[in-house]
């Protein structure tokens, strides 16, 4: 008897940024993956390796021509609830990038249509697949709670990633477009349901929307005592000083991750890259754990198209992957809430 491999998995790649480049880079370079098509709203300028894929403008007519199995949404926060939902009931499995959607109702509609389709629905959490956060995540519940969580990335942004953080801002905030992979690894750690979030922002440039605002932090606490706090500022005004804190403190001790001497607060790497982790414990002193060989932002990229691959073929149980998605993002738009209004959002 032969055994045969399985069909690749037909994509198609919709937005074509920094981050839907990657992935779809990412799908050229697995054979578990054929890409029948590339779209975005403008024409970018494609890498050497995705020239020969079928590139149009129209997501709609792509998702209905080529029928894909498997749809990679990478544009703008605001279209990701109804792209999702539109390949889903076209037959195709989601990954979709982090935040899964710019309102939690929204939120709500994707995954309760991956639910009633029985349609994989993956949200690009890259720091999932990142073995130094894993390896944080494991050591800070091995010490115990209650936790403070201090967690941050502000980016110096200038140039194009100026320009492409502008384009954010028009329909999503810092602390709520960054803030959903720290929150998702404050609650892998805690396992506590968060049950407050306190906000505060300031908009430091004339070049973003006047309702909007480029720097914000917020405090969270948590059903078990935990107490976490996340900031994010991006723009040329901002500091390059501490743009990049990573504790978690228990009363047991403390793990931290510490970055390379010449990290810049504008490198796309630098914002998963490590270069020690610190694990402090009350009595037996300090270990560092050296994670200066771990995957860079592609090789994420990578890992995070093979569990999608992975999740379809061994038809994996996502429900808890979704219910956590939803919950870092009900923090963070609390967050972006109690910033505009003031007052704290109980949740």
């Amino acid at each position: 008897m032969t055994t045969h491999d399985p069909a690749p998995i037909r994509t198609l790649v919709v937005g074509l940024g920094n981050m839907g480049l990657s992935h779809a880079l990412a799908c050229h370079a697995d054979p578990a993956f054929q890409i029948v098509g590339l779209v975005n709203r403008s024409t970018p300028d494609l890498p050497q390796a995705l020239r020969g894929y079928p590139f149009g403008h129209d997501y709609e007519q792509a998702l209905e021509s080529l029928r894909p199995d498997l749809v990679i949404v990478a544009t703008y926060s605001d279209s990701h609830a109804d792209y999702a939902i539109a390949a889903m009931q076209a037959g195709a499995h989601v990954f979709v990038e982090k935040p899964l959607a710019t309102t939690l109702a929204d939120a709500r509609r994707v995954v309760d249509c991956a639910m009633a389709t029985g349609r994989k629905l993956v949200v690009g959490y890259i720091l999932r697949h990142h073995p130094s956060w894993q390896r944080l995540i494991a050591e800070a519940r091995a010490l115990g709670g209650p936790y403070v969580f201090r967690l941050n990335l502000n980016q110096q942004s200038s140039g194009p990633t100026w320009e492409v953080h502008k384009a954010l801002m028009q329909t999503t905030s810092p602390i709520v477009d960054c803030g959903v992979h720290y929150v998702d690894v404050m609650c892998q750690i805690t396992d506590a349901a968060p049950v407050e979030v306190r906000g505060m922002g300031l908009r430091l440039s004339d070049e973003i929307p006047e309702d909007m605002y480029n720097y914000g932090h917020f405090q969270v606490l948590f059903a078990d005592g935990s107490v976490g706090w996340y900031e994010a500022g991006w723009g040329p005004m901002m500091s390059d000083t501490a743009f990049f804190v990573k504790d978690v403190v228990s009363p047991r001790g403390a793990v931290s991750i510490r970055m390379p001497g010449d990290a810049r607060s504008d490198d796309i790497d630098a914002h998963t890259r490590t270069s020690t982790l610190r694990i402090h414990r009350v009595g037996a002193g300090d270990e560092d754990l050296d994670m200066s060989d771990e995957p860079g932002h592609q090789q994420l990229c990578d890992r995070q198209q093979a569990f999608m691959a992975r999740a379809i073929a061994e038809d994996l149980d996502l429900t808890r992957h979704m219910t956590d998605a939803l919950r870092s993002l009900a923090v963070c738009l609390a967050a972006d809430e109690s910033v505009r209004t003031g007052a704290a959002v109980t949740l």
